[in-house]
């Protein structure tokens, strides 16, 4: 799964015994050697898709992580663009990937951001939000866009009960519902809770019209890429 460039099991056991913020500051200098980084060529598709939808001027990447929406904002945008986080650890790899961003240390569930943004994407972070928390998280997202601007979601589908992603999805879940009734602060990492359907139908809550384009899929899993305009 990791090339050798990636963590360890116990480096990865260790980040799952202590919060998101913290486990991600330590996971940061190797998360992109992980296979939880979006796959390039489904960031060559939304580059493609995005450029067809366009024109952009700012962009927001929302969760940025080490960086992997900012160049595909960089791409598809005119103007400079804007990342946020919660973690600094990842903040600090995406300043090597896209020198030229404005990067925004903030909880995604409380965005400090208020109209002027064309274009938001987010990709691999849904996961990380409760079902309940989404609703803030996609009214911000709303807030921060000009009427009209485009939140681009990129989501991996569930796999079929008969491949082997459907039982180690459905294991992790449950591992990390047991983790995290017995140990504080909670690590929020769930496969199975953004599913197309319920983000499709948060983001239709949140006051955008959404339509979906599938993706490039890899060995394990099918891409959608939810496009939701602000009315």
């Amino acid at each position: 799964m990791f090339s050798p460039h990636g963590p360890s099991l116990r480096e990865l056991c260790a980040q799952a015994l202590t919060s998101v913020e913290r486990g991600y500051d330590r996971l940061a200098p190797t998360f992109d050697h992980t296979p939880f980084r979006t796959p390039e060529e489904v960031l060559e598709a939304t580059v493609a898709a995005l450029s067809a939808a366009g024109p952009f001027d700012r962009g927001l990447d929302v969760c940025c992580g080490t960086g992997a929406g900012l160049t595909v904002l960089d791409r598809v945008c005119r103007q400079p663009v804007t990342g946020v986080d919660f973690s600094a650890g990842m903040l600090a790899q995406a300043r090597d990937a896209a020198p030229g961003a404005t990067l925004v240390r903030a909880d995604a569930r409380a965005l400090p951001f208020a109209g002027g943004f064309d274009l938001a994407v987010t990709f691999g972070a849904l996961g990380h939000f409760l079902p309940s928390e989404r609703p803030a998280l996609f009214e911000g997202v709303h807030r921060a866009l000009r009427p009209g601007g485009l939140f681009a979601v990129g989501l991996g589908e569930l796999p079929a009960r008969d491949d082997r992603a459907y039982w180690l999805s459905l294991g992790f879940d449950l591992a990390m519902l047991v983790r995290n009734a017995v140990v504080l602060p909670s690590f929020v990492m769930y496969y199975r809770t953004a599913t197309v359907r319920s983000v499709r139908r948060d983001l239709r809550t949140a006051g955008f019209a959404v339509e979906s384009l599938d993706l490039p899929a890899d060995d394990d899993l099918t891409f959608t890429l939810l496009l939701a305009r602000r009315r």
